[in-house]
């Protein structure tokens, strides 16, 4: 009789060989297949920046409370039926589902996939830009949005310039002290988007793609002179596009005046920061908040709910979502730190300084430091495009990482 098989002799092993066997028979191991099975489970698991992904949670859920609190009055208004309090917090519920299953997907898929797609994706969100200008609805003197307000293509073009950028910095990266293979196609490719979303017109989404962009072109190596020449570039078009563009203008001359009086500021400034007096060290209590009714503060469920935050949540609850924020940022660049490669770093920076920029901006307009710009606040603001890219932009950073841990697992030998 021939001697039994043994698993590690051979990697064909079956289960049905094995249970043919006779009882006396060593108990063999389990077989090399499924070794490897969970050898990549336990990789896949690990795989993931879970203080990352804990953070997200964190300020995800924060924004679904803070939605429902602050579009209690406002769905009122839409509605027009006093017992609706949740038309704005189901659609953003239904939004954030949306995004998290373009989460999982994109952490799960490997990241290097979007090099090779990247100038298809980026003639797509051109497209969309040009179309949003001829067939887009208007609201509020600004035509920024499909489908019934329901899809802004500035928040894709966000996700799509970061990954166009990290695909083109990654490939030119020796190549970008030649001003023919850096600042040049630099200033083309992303003047192009910025120029299509001036138009809108929507100064803050334009502004906050340029400083991520130039961000990414800084990490990627670029030198001083480069930088400081788009910088001046930058500066002096921006301040045409706000000295001749009518409700920019207003708004920097009213900030303007804020600045030696808050008495001569905005009334969404005053009542901003009426709302952060009101709410004190510990806040008035969540839902318990004043001025997110009537026409007080403006926009409270989107631009305005960080005011909400201060109020209902005191500087307590703000000092919080700063520091959510500042972990997020930490994050980020730990994983762009130690990605695998220059394409995989540039992801995960291009993702963190978007959504820093956008949580940056927000925030500054709401404490009066800049003129308002209509920025949402990341993964707290209502807005199904805002929360769906920045949870896609989340999956991104979380496929790094995920490489990352498999970069740094110990081979088994074949």
């Amino acid at each position: 009789m021939s001697e039994p098989r043994y698993i590690e002799d051979d990697i064909d092993f079956n289960y049905a060989d094995a249970l043919a066997q006779p009882r006396h028979r060593p108990q063999a191991a389990p077989p090399v297949d499924m070794q490897r099975v969970a050898e990549r489970r336990r990789a896949y698991a690990a795989g993931f920046d879970l203080y990352l992904i804990l953070v997200v949670g964190v300020l995800s859920a924060i924004g679904l409370l803070m939605v429902y609190s602050a579009s209690i009055d406002v769905s009122f208004q839409v509605t027009g039926d006093p017992d609706n309090t949740t038309y704005f917090f189901i659609r953003q519920l239904r939004s954030m589902a949306i995004g998290l299953v373009l989460l999982v997907m994109l952490a799960r898929l490997d990241y290097h996939i979007w090099r090779p797609i990247s100038i298809a994706m980026m003639l797509g969100v051109i497209l969309l830009l040009i179309l949003v200008l001829r067939f887009g609805e208007t609201r509020f003197q600004a035509q920024r949005s499909l489908f019934q307000g329901s899809f802004q293509p500035g928040e894709l073009a966000k996700f799509t310039v970061v990954i166009y950028m990290a695909a083109w910095l990654a490939a030119k990266q020796s190549r970008l002290g030649n001003i023919f293979y850096g600042i040049i196609p630099f200033s083309v490719l992303v003047g192009t988007i910025a120029f299509l979303i001036v138009l809108q017109p929507d100064l803050s989404t334009a502004a906050s793609i340029l400083a991520t962009a130039l961000s990414m072109f800084f990490i990627a190596g670029a030198d001083w002179f480069q930088l400081l020449a788009i910088g001046a570039v930058m500066g002096v078009s921006g301040w045409q596009l706000i000295t001749r563009i009518d409700y920019a203008s207003q708004r920097l001359a009213a900030h303007t005046a804020a600045v030696e009086d808050l008495t001569q500021a905005s009334d969404h400034v005053q009542q901003a920061v009426t709302a952060f007096i009101n709410g004190g060290l510990f806040g008035v209590g969540l839902g318990e908040g004043k001025q997110k009714f009537g026409n007080n503060l403006p926009f409270p469920h989107t631009d305005s709910i960080f005011a909400v935050i201060g109020e209902e949540l005191g500087l307590v609850g703000t000092f919080f979502v700063i520091v959510l924020f500042v972990l997020l940022i930490y994050r980020g660049f730990t994983i762009s730190r130690y990605a695998p490669d220059m394409f995989g770093g540039l992801l995960a920076a291009g993702v963190t300084c978007w959504l820093a920029y956008d949580a940056l901006l927000n925030i500054a307009v709401m404490t009066a430091i800049v003129p308002p710009t209509g920025v949402p606040l990341p993964f707290i603001s209502f807005g199904g495009s805002s929360l769906v890219a920045a949870l896609a932009g989340v999956g991104l950073m979380l496929s790094v990482s995920r490489a990352i841990s498999q970069s740094a697992q110990p081979r088994r030998r074949q």
